[in-house]
């Protein structure tokens, strides 16, 4: 955001991630089809799709939003940041009820514990 100074728009900005990080992605696949692993099975596609819609687009497009706005105020872009943290949440539920994950164990749930008490206070330390 400072370095564009507000010349880049929300979606300007998401396209911009998702182009640049295309290269990993492709050098990714390809290592996994020269290391001889299994192509993924369609349910693996529609599950990466959801995920990239959801929390890769969506979610991004929102929260670049938010920042947008908040971008003057310390404490309120320190709250949309902090936002961030709740994300997990939701990207949990989301498995769970629409992919028919179980729950996470007790070290699944410590990380995401751990996760959002770190977001939360590096957002309230701001």
């Amino acid at each position: 955001m400072q370095l564009t100074n507000g010349r880049l728009t929300v979606y300007q900005r998401v396209l911009g991630m998702t182009l640049c990080s295309l290269p990993f992605w492709i050098m990714l696949n390809l290592y996994e089809i020269s290391a001889g692993e299994a192509i993924p099975s369609k349910d693996q596609y529609l599950q990466t799709f959801i995920v990239a819609l959801f929390s890769g687009v969506m979610a991004t497009a929102l929260f670049f939003s938010a920042t947008d706005l908040a971008r003057k105020n310390e404490k309120q872009l320190a709250a949309v940041e902090a936002t961030q943290s709740t994300e997990v949440l939701f990207a949990l539920a989301g498995e769970v009820i629409f992919l028919g994950s179980d729950l996470p164990d007790i070290y699944g749930i410590t990380g995401i514990a751990l996760v959002m008490l770190g977001m939360t206070l590096h957002s309230l330390k701001n």
